[in-house]
């Protein structure tokens, strides 16, 4: 029987549209046991098994946080990218909010020289250093350089090496991402709707992955669960 506690904790969660599922046509079938009906064409979660999820991904964030791990945030879909950039932000976590860089884990050391490629483009003193020694031309090249490695790089410019776990919004979007982790054995803590695969987050979160507010809400509670491990 549900409490008035439990309520008022899934009734947080369904005045997002956390509730709200993919149609039944696109439905995995590893997502069956997380729906309790449908509305219309479109399936609905058992918000009572979200909120358990929730909790249980909120301590290992604050487990994670405690034990100093590196958290990576991935989430590049276009209604979600902002949100996710700002959630790790505000616990000062790396972050991909736009297209996968294909060997971000498994050829870390490769993306690791870029990184520190980088962060010699943008030293405090590099224009002047640089400006004494190479032409205009080549200062131009190096320029594009800069501008192309800022945009591909940007997010995961403070990571000095492979995360500890990632946390990443709708694992069938994020597929190459997933991959990689996988295929390394970092855990994945993942908020993904009904078309995703179960299997690949070690800790999911089923919810509506593609509402603002929803994500806004759990990344919020998961954030703040991480800046208390900091503290704890």
């Amino acid at each position: 029987m549900a409490t008035a506690e439990n309520t008022a904790d899934v009734k947080r969660l369904f005045d997002t549209g956390a509730h709200f599922a993919q149609v039944k046509s696109r439905r995995h079938p590893s997502m069956k046991p997380y729906l309790v009906g449908a509305k219309g064409r479109q399936e609905i979660f058992d918000l009572v098994k979200t909120e358990a999820q929730l909790e249980a991904a909120k301590t290992v964030l604050g487990a994670l946080a405690k034990e100093g791990k590196t958290i990576l945030f991935v989430g590049g879909k276009v209604e979600i990218a902002a949100l996710v950039k700002a959630a790790a932000l505000s616990i000062g976590a790396p972050y991909v909010a736009t297209r996968w860089l294909g060997g971000t884990i498994s050829n870390w050391q490769e993306i690791k020289k870029r990184v520190d490629r980088l962060a010699e483009l943008t030293a405090p003193d590099a224009a002047i250093t640089l400006a004494k020694q190479h032409t205009k031309l080549e200062l131009v090249m190096i320029d594009r350089e800069k501008k192309r490695l800022m945009e591909r790089l940007d997010g995961i410019t403070t990571l000095t090496k492979k995360p500890d776990a990632l946390l990443i919004v709708d694992t069938k979007h994020e597929k190459h991402a997933v991959k990689e982790a996988k295929d390394a054995g970092i855990p994945i803590i993942s908020i993904m709707s009904s078309d995703c695969d179960l299997a690949e987050a070690t800790y999911p979160i089923v919810a509506n992955d593609s509402s603002r507010e929803t994500v806004k809400l759990v990344l919020g509670e998961l954030t703040d669960s991480f800046k208390n491990g900091q503290t704890a």
